[in-house]
């Protein structure tokens, strides 16, 4: 589990085409708190640390990405010299900072403004139809990774919705938000309780 508060940014370094795509990912992070097999998120994608090493501030650890992750996942997101948000994944007595992540992509969705508004950026991302009704303004929404709330939802007539987000500068700073313009794409992962209450729901409906 994460919270989507990102606590590095790392950068691929390392691409090699097995039978899976195995990734080298350079983080300044204390290697010695990566374990072989635990989950780190990867702009908001799940993955298990298959080797690690380095030295602290200075590590690198290397995960395996399927075919169905890269399917799932924004163009270009696994190419060497690409910026990652990373989160380990939470541990015993971890500040509950952001909301409940799985690091499981529901979606991908593309960037649709990019605009500086006072100090802060403006982005609109346009969501497809099947992740529109889990949506919701002052809702929560992972964006690669990131923990955000959702300020505005304009639904469209084909059934996609473009959803505004306020991108502070801080965010900006130490995430890959601030590297996202009109036309890219992003990871997206609905609230875990928005989830659930669709399905409840679907099941209240049918009854």
């Amino acid at each position: 589990m994460f919270t989507g508060i990102v606590t590095a940014i790392g950068t691929i370094s390392k691409v090699d085409q097995r039978g899976d795509m195995r990734l080298r990912i350079d983080a300044p992070l204390d290697p010695e708190r990566i374990d072989i097999g635990a989950s780190i998120a990867c702009s908001g994608v799940c993955l298990t640390v298959v080797d690690r090493g380095g030295d602290a501030d200075n590590a690198w650890f290397e995960v395996d990405v399927s075919a169905e992750t890269i399917l799932r996942t924004r163009r270009g997101m696994w190419e060497e010299g690409q910026r990652i948000n990373i989160e380990p994944s939470l541990r015993i007595g971890d500040e509950l900072g952001g909301h409940i992540v799985t690091g499981h992509v529901d979606s991908v969705g593309e960037v649709v403004l990019s605009k500086r508004e006072g100090d802060s950026w403006r982005l609109a991302i346009r969501a497809r139809a099947e992740m529109s009704p889990f949506i919701a303004e002052k809702g929560s929404i992972t964006v690669d990774g990131v923990s955000l709330t959702v300020n505005d939802v304009r639904d469209r007539p084909d059934g996609t919705c473009d959803f505004a987000l306020n991108i502070i500068p801080h965010t900006a700073k130490v995430t890959t938000l601030g590297d996202l313009d009109v036309g890219g794409e992003a990871n997206l992962e609905i609230d875990v309780l928005a989830r659930y209450l669709k399905r409840m729901q679907g099941l209240a409906a049918g009854s």
